[in-house]
């Protein structure tokens, strides 16, 4: 298959989110740039944490998120860029603004409204929590919902999500939908054992064998990666498995832990070039 990829450059998530892939992304995205592929599709898209660090796209780029939040967050970026930056301007960090923000039913709010909430309670909660949300401080750093910094990273997301496909669907029927021989898959699931962290009724465990069973029907490639438990082993034991070491600073301090991360493929990743 012939990779047709065109340099694109990378820019910063606009919002922490739990399971963020900050440290292990440059791996994620060396692994991504071996594969030839036409298409790419995300499935578990959060706050972009891989996709918008890639550094070449192919000629068609799907993102996707389970979560009506997220998507519409991107949907609202892509095409109501102005807008959402006039809906924003006028916010400051504050606890009375989150606590009156987190007691709002998203599914009440106007597309611009929903997105606007929750930018806000993503930029301004602790570690990026999803579920059980608290107000996050910092005595030593600035503010964490600044405009005047914020602007610039929201227009340069908005500039890359030109082209991209934005879905809002169950992993298992967007693979179903954009599974060919030239399709490359990421996926980041919730971790095992914390399946809960992005809301209810969401995600069960029982998803995994669900996924391994999937992901060994398709056409395409796929690179999966999750927390290293002897039960993802399991599941997943018919791929190739890769542990990554990872270090992740733990308690808000400054101390470090180190964490060891899965990468699963359908294929040998040393046999392929970019």
């Amino acid at each position: 298959m012939q990779n047709t990829m065109t340099p694109v450059r990378p820019v910063k998530p606009v919002a922490a989110y739990i399971g963020g892939k900050s440290k292990l992304a440059p791996e994620i995205v060396r692994l991504i740039n071996q594969v030839p592929h036409q298409i790419y599709v995300e499935c578990f898209m959060g706050m972009g944490g891989v996709f918008l660090r890639r550094e070449f796209q192919p000629k068609s780029e799907v993102i996707n998120d389970y979560s009506g939040d997220v998507a519409n967050l991107f949907r609202i970026l892509q095409e109501h860029y102005q807008q959402f930056m006039d809906e924003l301007k006028w916010k400051l960090t504050s606890r009375h603004e989150f606590e009156r923000l987190m007691k709002e039913d998203p599914s009440t709010l106007t597309d611009l409204r929903r997105a606007a909430r929750f930018l806000y309670l993503q930029r301004t909660a602790f570690g990026g929590k999803v579920a059980g949300r608290n107000f996050g401080i910092s005595p030593a750093s600035p503010a964490r919902f600044d405009i005047t910094k914020l602007g610039i990273m929201l227009q340069d997301v908005h500039e890359r999500l030109s082209g991209v496909v934005i879905e809002n669907l169950d992993y298992k029927e967007l693979i179903k939908r954009y599974d060919r021989d030239e399709a490359l898959f990421y996926l980041d699931p919730p971790y095992y054992e914390c399946e809960g962290d992005y809301g209810p009724d969401l995600f069960s465990r029982d998803e995994f064998k669900s996924m391994a069973a999937l992901l060994a029907e398709i056409k395409g490639k796929f690179i999966l990666s999750i927390n290293d438990t002897p039960e993802v082993r399991e599941i997943f034991s018919a791929f190739h498995q890769s542990k990554v070491g990872v270090k992740y600073t733990v308690g808000g301090g400054d101390k470090q832990a180190s964490f060891g991360e899965l990468i699963i493929m359908n294929y040998e990743p040393s046999a392929l070039l970019l």
